[in-house]
C-alpha cells in the first residue's frame, strides 16, 4: 500500500524531472537563437544588395523567444507548484513539520536575485526583441521600400513589440 508522502514524494521527482528537461530545452533555445540570427545575417551580407533577407529574423526570433517564455513561465510554476502546494502538504504528513524542499524558497532570497532577474530581462529582450528590431530598422534604412515588405516589416514590428510586452510581464522581478 502506498501512502500520501509516497504519492506526494513520486509527484516531486516527476515535476522535477520535468522542469529539468525544460530548463535545458529553454536554455538551448537561447542558442538556437544565436545560431538563427548569424544565418541570416550571413545571408543577408553574403548576397549585398538582398537586405529584405533580414526580414527573415523577426518572425523566427519571435516564434524561438515565445517558446522560449513559454518554457521559463513552466519552469517558474512548477517552482511555485512545490513551494506552494507540495511542500506545506508533505510537511503535514512528516512528525514534527520539518521544513521540506528548503532550496526551492531559499534561492529566491538570495539578495542579488533581484540584479539577476533584472540581467535575464535585459539579455532576453536583446535575443529576442532589439535584434529583430534592429533587422527590421536596417532594411527599413536600407533596403528596397516596396509595400507588400512594408507590410510584412509592420507585422513583424508588431509581433516584436508583443513578445516584448511579454517577456517584460513575466520577468518576475519580484523579491
Amino acid at each position: 500500500m502506498i501512502d500520501t508522502g509516497q504519492l506526494l514524494l513520486a509527484e516531486y521527482e516527476q515535476v522535477k524531472q520535468e522542469q529539468r528537461a525544460r530548463i535545458g530545452f529553454r536554455d538551448n533555445l537561447l542558442y538556437a537563437t544565436l545560431g538563427v540570427m548569424a544565418a541570416v545575417i550571413g545571408s543577408a551580407l553574403a548576397r549585398a544588395g538582398h537586405v529584405e533577407m533580414l526580414l527573415l529574423l523577426p518572425p523566427l526570433s519571435v516564434l524561438l523567444g515565445w517558446t522560449y517564455l513559454v518554457n521559463d513561465e513552466k519552469i517558474s510554476a512548477i517552482g511555485r507548484y512545490v513551494r506552494d502546494e507540495l511542500a506545506p502538504r508533505l510537511k503535514e504528513l512528516a512528525p514534527g513539520n520539518p521544513e521540506v524542499f528548503g532550496w526551492e524558497s531559499a534561492h529566491r532570497s538570495d539578495h542579488r536575485r533581484h540584479s539577476r532577474k533584472q540581467i535575464q530581462l535585459a539579455v532576453d529582450l536583446l535575443a529576442f526583441c532589439v535584434a529583430p528590431l534592429a533587422a527590421l530598422v536596417v532594411y527599413w534604412a536600407l533596403g528596397s521600400l516596396h509595400w507588400p515588405l512594408l507590410v510584412v516589416s509592420a507585422a513583424e514590428l508588431a509581433a516584436v513589440i508583443a513578445l516584448a510586452h511579454q517577456i517584460v510581464r513575466y520577468a518576475d522581478l519580484g523579491h
